[in-house]
């Protein structure tokens, strides 16, 4: 039976470069891929771009109002569903591409966020696909301190936010995200004192 795969990371863990590999890789044993992107991620248009520069134009943006059952062609699945940018999909259309790997044996491997730049406040679609994925994997990155990256920290000018929308798409404006983990997350926020590296 097929699954529902979440793999999700801090910002910048290279989650759309595993999927364009992922998709390389179906696609060389002749497998056929659908890719998908909500449209509220409006950075790179129509496709989804890497850090590496790789990118391929998706197969179909997801609004917020779709029903996904209304957008598959039930009469030619393809070997997987790749999802980019997850987190923004609705609970509704989570659970759609759920159903759809246990109605139509297709695959869905979903790559995300967990949570905001609020730390504490998970996006819209994150709670529900950490609740249903048959299988769930952390992808990696690094905070600037060494330690592994958990959370991205919000920057306007070299500033750290730490309120507004929640959803600001990074490269659409002059904010910059940067992945870091939870101490330093803290710290930047002031919340807790800062390392005295000379200590």
């Amino acid at each position: 039976m097929a699954k529902l795969y979440f793999k999700y990371g801090a910002m910048n863990c290279g989650k759309t470069t595993v999927l364009l590999q992922t998709a390389y890789n179906y696609e060389e044993k002749g497998l056929k891929v659908k890719i998908f992107k909500p449209a509220v991620d409006t950075k790179a248009g129509d496709k989804i771009s890497s850090r590496l520069g790789a990118e391929r134009k998706v197969d179909y943006l997801i609004k917020e109002g779709d029903h996904i059952y209304d957008i598959i062609d039930k009469n030619d699945l393809p070997d997987i569903y790749l999802i980019d940018e997850a987190q923004f999909l609705t609970p509704e259309q989570v659970l759609e591409f759920y159903k759809i790997t246990k109605e139509f044996d297709v695959g869905v491997i979903a790559y995300g966020l967990r949570n905001t730049f609020l730390i504490d406040q998970p996006f819209l679609g994150s709670p529900k696909l950490l609740l249903l994925a048959d299988e769930i994997e952390e992808l990696k990155t690094m905070c600037r301190c060494g330690r592994k990256a958990t959370q991205h920290a919000r920057f306007l000018n070299g500033k750290p936010l730490f309120e507004g929308d929640a959803i600001l798409i990074d490269g659409t404006s002059d904010v910059v995200y940067e992945s870091v983990c939870g101490k330093c997350y803290f710290e930047l926020a002031g919340q807790i004192k800062k390392e005295d590296k000379n200590d």
